[in-house]
């Protein structure tokens, strides 16, 4: 495990795992989860789990699903994008000149991915270019379709990017969770299709 230190950011553990695929490179900082047991099921009758994360993991849980006040997931979301930034700018050692957050695929009244990306911008001097990419097409959740070759089906032109925001930049682009990497995919390659120069891949977590 890898330990970032710096006495004026907020960074956390990792344990930086590589990412295969359309990128130039890419990695998610840690696993989505550590572990995670079945203890029974609730009085609705779903089951539950006694799950460890990693501090990457567990913060991203809190951020998404935790309840927090607006100042206490901007609190999560700073110390997520600390962590990113040194990560990028200490150890990966990047130039980019954009950060693309993937699009959401549900509707939140605040977009956990968005949060963090604003944020590891402001910390690395870069835009955010939320609008290089964009959802055109209404897919089904990728989590209920467990075949690979039929995801890439389903997302087949979902995403369109602007080549007048695209066109010669390094972008990195940012998402919370790697699963299968199909929807990260399709959407590096609509960047790289809009004229990009290079296009990296940064996620929080990967399962």
């Amino acid at each position: 495990m890898v330990q970032f230190c710096d006495s004026t950011m907020a960074v956390v553990a990792t344990n930086p795992r590589t990412l295969r695929g359309p990128w130039a490179s890419g990695f998610a900082l840690d696993w989505h989860t550590l572990k995670s047991v079945p203890i029974g099921q609730n009085q609705f009758g779903h089951m539950q789990f006694d799950t460890t994360r990693p501090p990457v993991g567990q913060m991203l849980y809190e951020l998404k699903y935790g309840g927090k006040t607006a100042e206490q997931r901007q609190h999560l979301a700073n110390d997520l994008a600390d962590t990113a930034a040194n990560f990028v700018r200490n150890t990966w050692r990047l130039r980019i000149d954009a950060i693309v957050p993937v699009p959401p695929s549900n509707k939140r009244p605040v977009q956990p991915v968005m949060l963090v990306a604003q944020a590891i911008a402001e910390r690395l001097g870069v835009p955010v270019c939320a609008d290089c990419i964009a959802k055109v097409k209404q897919t089904p959740q990728l989590k209920d379709i467990k075949d690979y070759d039929e995801r890439r089906k389903v997302l087949q032109d979902a995403f369109k990017a602007d080549p007048e925001l695209c066109c010669g930049r390094s972008i990195l682009l940012f998402d919370d969770l790697h699963g299968s990497g199909a929807t990260v995919g399709h959407i590096v390659e609509a960047l790289k299709a809009a004229g990009a120069k290079t296009v990296y891949l940064l996620t929080l977590t990967t399962k």
